[in-house]
Formats: C-alpha cells, sequence, structure tokens
C-alpha cells in the first residue's frame, strides 16, 4: 500500500501529533508499505533524519488551546499539492488534524484516494470551529473514516461535527523505556518527583505543582522536584522566591535517547495539566517505565489511567490534594510497587504495533466499532 501521511504543524519541532505520524511510518515500512510524510517546516531549523519527507508550507506560530501551534496559514500550496498527489498518487491519506489550515484542508480538497482523519486535539471549546463550521462541514464530509485518539477527543471535535469516530489512541515506544539504569547523579536515595514537559505553559499545571511540592518537603525534608524540559523559569519566580526553589532542579531541554532514563531515575511522575489534554501519552511512558503516576483528573488522563489502580488521580489546581497524593506516594513502598506494576500492564496495550495495526485496518476500510458524537452547536462558555 502507498501511504500519505499529513501534518499541520511544524515538523522541525517536536509533538505529540508529528511523534504519531513518525511511529505510524515506521512500522508501516518495516512492514513493507510504501510511506511519504507532508508537513510544513521553518526554512531555518534543521529537519528531521524523516525518510519520505515532503516539506510544503513555512509555517508560523499561532495560540490555541493553552500552547503554540506553528501551522502553515499560506493560501497560496494548491498548486503545489495538486502536482505532488498527481505525482504520488497514494492509495490511502491520513491526515491529522484534517481541518486544520492550511496543509491538512487544501490535501483534502484535492485528494482523490481514501482519505482518513485522526483528531487529536481536545479543549472546552473552539470558536474557529463554531463559526466556521459551515465551510469546513463540506470538506469534513471528504473524509472516508475519521479517528479520535480518545473519548474527550471525539466528543470535543463531535460537538462541532457529528458522526462517527473510531477511537485509536496515540500509543508508545515501548522498547526504548523499562529497565533502564537511572542517571548516577540521581542515585543518592533521595525521593524524587519528576515532572517533564513544557512547564511554562499554564495548562500544564506546573505552578501548582511547585505549590504542592513545598507541602510535600514538609514531610520529606530532602525531596527532589525534577524538572525536564524548556521553558522560562521566571515565569515562576513568585513560587520559587518564597522558599519554594530548595530541592527543585531544572535539567532544560533532553533528547529523546537521554528521557527514558529520567523516568528511571524518579521514584513518581507527576503530570498536573489543568486542561487540553486529549490523551495522557506522557502518563505511558512513565507506567511503561515501571513507575508510578499521580497526575489530575481531567477527561485525557482519566482515559488512560484508572485511580487506584494503574495510577492515582486528584483534583486539577488543587496544591493540597496533589501534595497528599505525592506524600502518600512517597511513604508508602508497597503502594509505589502495586501501582507500577499494573500501569506497566496497561502500557503494554499501547505499544505502537499494535496501534499500528488497528490504524491499517481503517485505511482497508475494515472499521473498528465507532463511537457515535452529535453536534451540538451551542456557543462557547462566555460567549454571546
Amino acid at each position: 500500500m502507498k501511504i500519505l501521511l499529513v501534518s499541520p504543524y511544524d515538523f522541525t519541532y517536536p509533538g505529540g501529533a508529528n511523534e504519531h505520524i513518525h511511529y505510524l511510518a515506521a512500522e508501516y515500512r518495516e512492514w513493507g508499505h510504501e510511506v511519504r510524510i507532508l508537513a510544513p517546516a521553518s526554512p531555518n531549523r534543521p529537519l528531521p533524519d524523516e525518510p519520505g519527507l515532503h516539506i510544503i508550507g513555512k509555517p508560523v506560530p499561532i495560540h490555541a488551546n493553552g500552547s503554540n501551534a506553528r501551522i502553515s496559514l499560506s493560501l497560496r500550496l494548491s498548486g503545489r499539492v495538486k502536482r505532488y498527489l498527481a505525482l504520488e498518487q497514494p492509495d490511502v491519506i491520513h491526515l491529522h488534524e484534517p481541518l486544520m489550515p492550511a496543509l491538512p484542508l487544501t490535501v483534502l480538497y484535492h485528494a482523490k484516494a481514501r482519505k482518513v482523519g485522526t483528531f487529536h486535539a481536545f479543549a472546552e471549546s473552539n470558536l474557529g470551529y463554531f463559526y466556521a463550521r459551515p465551510l469546513l462541514q463540506p470538506m469534513f464530509e471528504r473524509l472516508d473514516a475519521r479517528i479520535a485518539v480518545s473519548p474527550p477527543a471525539a466528543n470535543f471535535i463531535g460537538r462541532y461535527f457529528g458522526g462517527e469516530y473510531q477511537i485509536i489512541p496515540n500509543g508508545i515506544e515501548i522498547g526504548g523505556l523499562g529497565d533502564l539504569t537511572p542517571l548516577p547523579q540521581y542515585r543518592d536515595g533521595r525521593p524524587t518527583i519528576l515532572f517533564l514537559g513544557r512547564f511554562e505553559e499554564p495548562r500544564k499545571g506546573f505552578r501548582y505543582l511547585l505549590r504542592a511540592f513545598a507541602l510535600v518537603r514538609e514531610q520529606f525534608p530532602d525531596a527532589r522536584l525534577l524538572v525536564v524540559g524548556g521553558g522560562d523559569v521566571q515565569r515562576y519566580s513568585e513560587e520559587l522566591g518564597r522558599g519554594g526553589a530548595a530541592g527543585v532542579e531544572f535539567t532544560g531541554y533532553v533528547d529523546n535517547e537521554v528521557k527514558p532514563r529520567y523516568y528511571a531515575s524518579c521514584d513518581v511522575f507527576c503530570s498536573p495539566s489543568t486542561k487540553g489534554e486529549s490523551f495522557g501519552l506522557i502518563l505511558l511512558e512513565a507506567m511503561a517505565s515501571g513507575r508510578p503516576v499521580v497526575a489530575s483528573r481531567i477527561p485525557g488522563h482519566a482515559s488512560v489511567i484508572t485511580h487506584g489502580e494503574d495510577g492515582w488521580l486528584v483534583a486539577p489546581q488543587d496544591p493540597v490534594a496533589l501534595a497528599l497524593a505525592l506524600v502518600r506516594m512517597l511513604a508508602d513502598r508497597e503502594l509505589r510497587e502495586r501501582i507500577a506494576g499494573a500501569g506497566r500492564v496497561t502500557a503494554q496495550r499501547y505499544a505502537w504495533s499494535a496501534i499500528a495495526q488497528r490504524v491499517l485496518t481503517v485505511y482497508r476500510g475494515e472499521s473498528e466499532p465507532a463511537v457515535k458524537a452529535d453536534a451540538t452547536l451551542a456557543l462557547p462558555a462566555g460567549v454571546s
């Protein structure tokens, strides 16, 4: 089969959708399929070593869903896309966020092959979808099959575009996780909590973790909060300036080869996100690494974790509840080991080989059972 994977996002930046595309492509190549990837990319950044990658469009940063999405807004892609499709003639085109401007929409308009769309995002509302629905509905109907990465993602897009969605989650690279050696600088016996991600984005909830960690230190004075990821530390000068800096270590950005060793270096992994997570991918990575997870009880996390069985969920934006859960996990070795063991079992179901096989059945028209979403078309909260 000749497969074309389409991303709306700058392929020189890491992110959930682009990683999803990368791993699907790798699995399908290994199985003998011919795979191409179409995406925009920043001209001043190095391209990843990705076979079959073709660049169309220069992205610009757009603030959306509490984050910055780097997408192409150019209205001059039509001719290039049309020529590319005529040259490649794929059997199936898999568009990620197919209603995002401008590349996926342009491909969707010109494509004649079987068209599959995967919806990754989750948010409380989307004004763009609400007001642009009359224009986007005909494009939505061009899709031959629709996938959502989680029930929350299906419910979100389904509010604006009703229909059937097959739930096929993101996957994880199991082979790169597991029984790895901790980094030597963290083998000092101190209780260690790990946060991994773009901590400067408010929706990641890092501010609440800092406040919770100050309370954790009252019970575990030598506890360490290990913060892995890039961002502006000065955004949290207030929390850090009130004595909250004690025990907090910022590593900056680390590459994917080193990242699994940070999981291996912690006692508990914590994800305090407040909203906007369609799927708990980072939770699954920690679970596959054999680490217990404490996370906020938001839809994307709850679609992965069963509270008290393979992870621990607490109310979002509640530093006290978060601190109590972290203290309990650090204090109870038997609980940590039980939660971690169950988490590993859960994570195995999300191996990329299994996820790719499920997506392949959709390519072939052998659809899985789907959930039906009915569009409500209600105005988002606070808008009149």
